[in-house]
C-alpha cells in the first residue's frame, strides 16, 4: 500500500471508486461520464501547482494523494483520497484541519483509514507541519477511532453554522 500523486494510470479504478462514493451521496459534484472522457485534464487540475498570489483569498495550498493497494487479483487499485493542507485559514481551523481523507466504501473496515492518516501525517511533517489538526463529524465513529489511533488528542467539539452535528477537533503531535 502506498500514496501516489493522482495519475491517469489508475483511471478505471478511480472512476469505479467515484461511483461507489456517489452511490452513498458523496462527491456528487463530479460528473463520472465527463471525467471518463476528460480524465487527463482532471488529473492535471488535481496536481497543478499554483502561484500563491493566484489563489482566491480563502484558499490554502494543498497536496492531494491517492492511496493505492493490490487487490485479490494482484492489480493495483485506487483505495482512497488524502488531502494535506499546507496551512490553515479561519474555516479550516474550525472544520477540516490539515488532513482530510476518504476511503472508498468497498475498502472500508479493513484498516485503510488508520494507514492513510498515518501516511498523511508523514506527508504533513515533510511540509514542516509538526502539529496537525484533524477533524471529523461526531457521528463518524470510524474516523474518530482512526484519529485517536494515530495519536489524536481531543480538543473540543463545536457546532458549525448550518449543521446540527458537532465537529470533533483533534491535534496530533507529529514530531
Amino acid at each position: 500500500m502506498f500514496l501516489t500523486d493522482p495519475t491517469v494510470r489508475y483511471k478505471e479504478s478511480f472512476l469505479e471508486g467515484l461511483r461507489e462514493f456517489q452511490t452513498e451521496g458523496s462527491f456528487l459534484q463530479e460528473d463520472v461520464r465527463q471525467l471518463s472522457t476528460q480524465f487527463d485534464e482532471y488529473v492535471r487540475r488535481l496536481t497543478a501547482h499554483y502561484q500563491r498570489s493566484s489563489f482566491p483569498p480563502d484558499y490554502v495550498p494543498a497536496t492531494r494523494y491517492w492511496l493505492i493497494d493490490v487487490d485479490g487479483q494482484g492489480q493495483e487499485v485506487y483505495v482512497g483520497n488524502l488531502t494535506v493542507r499546507h496551512e490553515l485559514n479561519a474555516l479550516l481551523l474550525k472544520v477540516g484541519g490539515h488532513i482530510g481523507y476518504q476511503i472508498r466504501p468497498t475498502w472500508r473496515c479493513k484498516g485503510y483509514g488508520k494507514q492513510i492518516l498515518h501516511l498523511g501525517l508523514q506527508k504533513a511533517l515533510e511540509l514542516g507541519i509538526s502539529r496537525a489538526l484533524v477533524t471529523c463529524a461526531e457521528t463518524n465513529i470510524a474516523s474518530k477511532k482512526v484519529i485517536e489511533y494515530n495519536g489524536g488528542q481531543f480538543e473540543n467539539a463545536i457546532f458549525i453554522e448550518g449543521s446540527s452535528i458537532k465537529t470533533l477537533r483533534y491535534w496530533i503531535d507529529i514530531a
